[in-house]
């Protein structure tokens, strides 16, 4: 039997003694003294001798440097506290080192370390080596470079640095190595490492960068304006959204920097514009790593805030950083758009928010919108094998970005569509873009990124399938409408400004597509369709059908809530003999991308036309059959479909309004200063017969406040007034919006917005 390890132990240390057991100790002891002692003769042995140069501190020169970098609006360079740099690549800035003692530029030697990211390193262009040892500049335009600048003199050494135009966008930090250039007296240099966060950003003021942009008021408009409207509503009565985009508040680069790690775009393609958008795209939406908001479209936003009573970016981001980087609830193409608008301009990326009228959703790439239906004329929804669910929203809003495209043939630099509206996976991720808008006008799909998916957005034909026998696969093609996706590409118009109408907005569909009909225009389909096999197969099939009979769905312009409507088509029959007709139709109230959400009233029947003969079939749909099925937007689609029996012609039309709200007045000075109180007041007329009940207000205001949500207590009576005011002290001067938005149970998304001048305080 063997003895336990205790038992052993204790059995060695009494047969040693206690003597041979202090020597082990004393062994031991000595072991560890000496290579201490060796290993800090050593250290000493390499450290500079005592005349080498050691950095006391480091001075930005943060406000002089914002100045010259366009970057002085930004919230972090006025930190009391805690400045941070903000800086443009493609230009210079001047930097100050205090040594505690005096530098000399023939004995001492001085290398900059740039550093970006976690692993730095040269060549990946993520870290800078920039010797200290000029009064010129010496290296090319692609290089880091600095000089030392005449204002040096005893300990404090000033430089005037470099950034080249490629530089990596985001954060860097400087180490600052010194020690003399005599490399027998010593080669070893003292380490300072600065924790200052420099933000570098992209640059649309050198023409090095690429996203340069000449034109000085586009520039001021696509990156320096902090307010602007986004566009929502149907194409025939469109509307400006006005949002607070807030670029300089001081949430919004660090949360930009944040979701280009959560993109997972490479610290080495940091400096490249095209891989930043698309990282942007993916990292404003919560689809794959966690991003800025979470989407939602069904109306249920009871755990969360509805999309329409955001009035601005900051609020959001805010929230953001406060929940511990979890997604906000909630965001719809409007408010992701928004988010990357200021995610854009933070970053120095030429930015705009466009909204496509009438856009389509095509989800097998034939570069068609198609509905199906059966022999009754009524729609099929999922096609015939429940796999097709295209569709067509009122209005989507997505990103144009500004920048060359040196990964495509020339000629596709300019606009570039981006965006970070959740729809479709794009290398297993929901992002899109950027897609070059030319590349969309010429057809060629096969452009990176996405190019197809955008190209279907403005330029699909609807096409109508009626379930057929006689056909190879069971249906056959009725009709195609070549006019009605993309009808308008709305965005701000640049050095204008419209509180009260939308007289500041801009048509670029042309950037998208050639005229509507044009040989151009119908050219670029047929160049689609030649990428793409699945449209071929779409657009072979034909089948042709006697179409004897008119029919004109009568389009409604607009209805202001409370008031009826009346659907309307007029039929003639413009054939020699008899024909009896079935008709169809109805109204429900939709959501914005185009899902039906409630039936509202329908109609149906038969009747007899006799030759030349034309007409009316009517529904009219009141005020109290309607009002409670509305939904956000209060987007309302007619449907009209129409059977002849001799002949089999079927025809499809739609229609698609909005029931129009009052508008939200805001009174206050128009002018004030900073830091003097300041009250607004906010009204507007309840037009319903019934009280509006669980009122809230949202208030954004860039430079004047931080954004505010407002509970209100009373209810607004039928009929009533509803007026509530705030006080404020402005935060910056200049020109500034007021942006608000009330909501309530029964009525919501009354908007407005108000311009002030504010200027310096006395």
């Amino acid at each position: 039997m063997f003895p336990s390890k205790e038992k052993s132990s204790k059995m060695n240390r009494d047969r040693n003694g206690t003597g041979y057991n202090n020597w082990v100790s004393s062994l031991r002891s000595d072991y560890a003294r000496s290579l201490d002692r060796r290993i800090r003769d050593e250290e000493e042995a390499e450290k500079p001798p005592s005349d080498a140069l050691r950095v006391e501190r480091v001075h930005w020169y943060i406000m002089d440097n914002a100045r010259t970098h366009n970057t002085i609006k930004f919230d972090l360079i006025h930190d009391k506290k805690d400045p941070k740099p903000v800086l443009r690549r493609g230009q210079t800035f001047y930097l100050a080192i205090r040594f505690l003692n005096d530098f000399d530029v023939a004995k001492h030697r001085v290398v900059l370390n740039f550093k970006f990211g976690p692993k730095a390193s040269v060549q990946k262009g993520t870290l800078a080596v920039v010797p200290v040892q000029n009064e010129k500049f010496t290296r090319t335009k692609d290089d880091w470079d600095c000089r030392i600048d005449p204002g040096t003199r005893g300990k404090d050494l000033v430089i005037q640095v470099y950034i080249p135009a490629g530089a990596m966008v985001g954060i860097w930090r400087l180490d600052v190595r010194s020690g003399l250039h005599d490399p027998e007296q010593s080669s070893a240099m003292n380490l300072f490492s600065d924790p200052t966060d420099c933000y570098v950003l992209f640059n649309p003021w050198c023409k090095d960068d690429a996203v340069y942009m000449e034109n000085e008021k586009n520039r001021e408009e696509y990156v320096n304006n902090d307010k602007g409207k986004v566009y929502v509503g149907a194409y025939k009565r469109s509307r400006g959204r006005p949002w607070a985009y807030g670029q300089f508040d001081d949430v919004v680069l660090p949360v930009a920097i944040y979701i280009l790690e959560l993109s997972r775009v490479a610290d080495a393609e940091r400096g490249n514009p095209v891989k930043i958008v698309r990282g942007i795209s993916a990292g404003v939406n919560d689809s794959d790593e966690g991003g800025i908001l979470e989407g939602r479209w069904d109306g249920e936003y009871s755990d969360g805030v509805a999309p329409f009573k955001w009035t601005g970016s900051v609020r959001i981001l805010e929230e953001y950083v406060k929940n511990g980087y979890k997604p906000v609830k909630y965001g719809q193409c409007w408010v992701f758009s928004a988010i990357t608008t200021t995610i854009c301009r933070a970053l120095g990326i030429p930015c705009r928010s466009v909204t496509n009228f009438v856009s389509a959703h095509d989800t097998n790439s034939s570069l068609s919108i198609d509905k199906f239906f059966d022999k009754t004329g009524n729609e099929l929804e999922g096609g015939p094998d429940g796999e097709n669910w295209d569709s067509i929203w009122n209005f989507h809003v997505w990103n144009d970005v500004w920048m060359t495209r040196p990964d495509l043939p020339p000629g596709y630099g300019g606009w570039q569509a981006i965006d970070a509206t959740p729809q479709e996976e794009s290398d297993q991720k929901m992002q899109c873009g950027p897609v070059s808008l030319e590349a969309v006008r010429r057809g060629d799909i096969g452009l990176n990124y996405d190019a197809g998916f955008v190209f279907s957005e403005v330029n699909a034909d609807v096409l109508h399938w009626g379930e057929d026998p006689a056909s190879d696969w069971g249906w056959s093609r009725l009709k195609t409408n070549k006019f009605h996706v993309g009808r308008q590409i709305l965005t701000k118009k640049p050095d204008a400004d419209d509180d009260t109408g939308d007289a500041d907005q801009e048509d670029v569909i042309s950037d998208y597509k050639s005229e509507e009909g044009s040989a151009a225009e119908r050219l670029a389909i047929h160049n689609a369709i030649r990428g793409s096999r699945r449209a071929q197969q779409y657009y072979e099939f034909k089948k042709d059908i006697k179409e004897d009979c008119v029919f004109d769905l009568i389009e409604i312009d607009k209805i202001t809530i409370g008031q009826p409507f009346q659907v309307k088509v007029v039929v003639r029959n413009e054939s020699d003999q008899p024909r009896n007709i079935s008709a169809f139709l109805s109204a429900r109230s939709i959501y914005y991308t185009g899902v039906s959400v409630s039936l509202i009233k329908k109609a149906e029947g038969n009747f007899a036309l006799g030759p030349k003969q034309s007409q009316d079939i009517a529904m009219t749909v009141q005020y109290n059959e309607y009002w409670k099925k509305l939904v956000e937007q209060c987007m309302l689609k007619i449907y009209a479909i129409c059977r002849v029996q001799q002949t089999g012609q079927t025809w499809t039309e739609e229609d698609d309004f909005q029931v129009e709200k009052p508008k939200l007045a805001i009174q206050g000075p128009p002018e004030s200063q900073v830091k003097k109180l300041t009250e607004v007041s906010f009204t507007f007329t309840n037009p319903l017969d019934m009280p509006l009940t669980e009122c809230h207000l949202s208030v954004d205001g860039p430079g004047l406040m931080r954004p505010r949500a407002i509970n209100i207590e009373k209810d607004v009576p039928a009929k009533g007034k509803f007026t509530h005011s705030i006080k404020f002290l402005p935060r910056i001067h200049g020109e500034r919006k007021i942006i608000a938005s009330f909501n309530s149970k029964e009525l919501f998304d009354i908007s407005g917005n108000k311009t002030m001048q504010i200027k310096k305080a006395q």
